[in-house]
């Protein structure tokens, strides 16, 4: 099949959030299986030409943008690294040419990010057409590019490339559906006749997730217990209905993870290599970890680790209110992350009050993830959802038991201990409170203390899981599959 890709962001290129992981890795597994994939991106002000080899195709493109006019922009091309899978970009300063992809340094969407991503999505199918790429299947993400099924239904039915064109759109985070003035419509340039409840208009604004849903052939998530939760009213961000409308072309597919990257058998960041049969190197990597951030270096006390963006989403908030009670379990806690500003305030207070006990870091420091995913004992994550969740299926990989909530690819990838089997690979809890979550650290620390046979049985079964791209990749052929089926009866 050709499969053309467009989003905001994929790695190496630019990266925020697992979108990023998703966009730029599963293409490669696609491409083993024999696919023609191709990938458009914005060219943002970070992303070196150089270093990527980019060259610019002959002659600007123009796109067009309803009552905005043409604007136009230059094509660039070049490579994911490692492979021969093109990778296209459109470069137009005024719009991509900053130091942010969503946001300012102030962490404030841009206000013109609803004509950034217009013109990203107008502007994919204008590339498609220029290279004479037609593609069976455009895979779609967030609503960043969620136009696309749109533009494909109202602008194109006639066009010779574009004309049978099937959409994958593909739910990375329901909670960002981009909701802007119902005067976008002017600028979309379908025609105001999109504009109603069955369609885009959205409480009497423009809603483009929602009408990417409504027009595209397959909609996917990225796991199965997210799918199923995002067709409830508690957790369908008014979206629900709408999804539910359209639940028989919803599908949840569980991300992979890059073993050659996370595997702490080869692992170059961290301190001591080890595996299952041999977890002596587990305790130099937590040595070497509390002395880089200044904590005690010594392997008697239980350390907890979180990397993670510090956000309501995220439950930062209900670590912070039982945060001391927390440490009053007699273990020690490591922080990397950003986030919000009082999150930001708060836990650097903290680890000046309490340097013993809590260290943490604000920012993302690559080098630093892997060492507290490789030298903590426990992993926690107390997400208020979580679509799918890679950090957990890491520290998996390095035995780094996950006490996690039970919610989206959190509930998927964790099995909960059985005390009377000793099964499972971590533990989970439901009700996001205070009390649950020091309950469930409590009942980890009590396996852990006093339980080694069990605590060993359990991180050697997290160790030998699998979250392969491979077994995703074969998922959304699948899914392409059946939505090429339903544009194409």
């Amino acid at each position: 099949m050709n499969i053309l890709f467009v989003a905001a962001e994929a790695v190496p290129f630019i990266k925020v959030g697992g979108l990023g992981d998703v966009a730029g890795t599963l293409p490669k597994y696609l491409k083993k299986r024999g696919h023609d994939v191709r990938i458009l991106l914005p060219r943002y002000g970070g992303i070196d030409g150089h270093r990527f080899g980019l060259t610019p195709l002959p002659g600007p493109l123009g796109v067009p943008m309803g009552s905005s006019g043409t604007f136009w922009c230059e094509i660039l091309e070049g490579r994911v690294p490692g492979t021969d899978i093109p990778v296209y970009f459109l470069e137009r300063r005024d719009l991509f040419g900053r130091e942010g992809v969503y946001n300012d340094p102030r962490g404030e969407g841009y206000r013109d990010n609803a004509l950034r991503f217009l013109f990203l999505s107008r502007g994919a199918l204008e590339a498609a057409r220029r290279i004479s790429f037609s593609p069976q299947v455009i895979h779609v993400h967030d609503w960043h590019t969620a136009a696309v099924p749109v533009y494909l239904d109202a602008l194109y039915r006639g066009d010779p490339l574009l004309k049978q064109s099937a959409t994958v759109l593909t739910i990375h985070n329901l909670e960002h559906q981009g909701i802007h003035p119902r005067a976008l419509m002017d600028i979309i340039g379908t025609g105001r006749e999109y504009f109603h409840s069955g369609d885009l208009e959205f409480h009497n604004q423009v809603n483009l997730l929602k009408g990417g849903i409504i027009h595209a052939d397959a909609v996917s998530t990225v796991s199965p217990t997210y799918a199923r939760e995002i067709v409830n009213p508690e957790t369908g961000c008014r979206l629900d209905g709408v999804l539910r409308t359209h639940a028989r072309d919803l599908t949840g597919i569980l991300n992979g993870v890059d073993y050659d990257e996370w595997n702490p058998e080869t692992d170059p960041w961290i301190v001591s290599r080890y595996g299952p049969d041999d977890l002596s190197g587990k305790r130099r990597n937590k040595e070497d970890l509390q002395k880089s951030l200044g904590l005690p270096a010594e392997d008697g006390t239980p350390l907890v680790g979180m990397v993670t963006r510090l956000v309501h989403q995220k439950g930062m908030d209900i670590v912070a209110s039982v945060i001391h009670r927390l440490l009053d379990l007699g273990i020690r806690i490591v922080l990397l992350g950003s986030g919000d500003p009082w999150a930001h305030d708060f836990f650097r207070r903290l680890a000046g009050e309490r340097p013993d006990r809590f260290a943490c870091r604000l920012g993302y420091d690559p080098a630093l993830a892997h060492k507290i995913i490789a030298g903590c004992d426990l992993f926690l994550m107390p997400s208020r959802f979580e679509p799918c969740g890679l950090t957990q299926m890491f520290a998996l990989r390095y035995g780094t038991l996950p006490v996690v909530r039970a919610v989206g690819g959190l509930n998927d990838t964790v099995e909960n201990f059985d005390g009377e089997t000793l099964g499972g690979t971590g533990f989970k809890f439901y009700d996001l409170t205070g009390d649950a979550v020091v309950n469930t650290l409590s009942w980890a620390l009590s396996v852990f203390r006093e339980n080694r046979e069990a605590a060993t049985a359990l991180i050697k079964r997290a160790m030998a899981l699998r979250f392969s791209w491979e077994d995703a990749a074969g998922r959304y052929e699948e899914l392409y599959r059946r939505a090429v089926k339903k544009k194409r009866p």
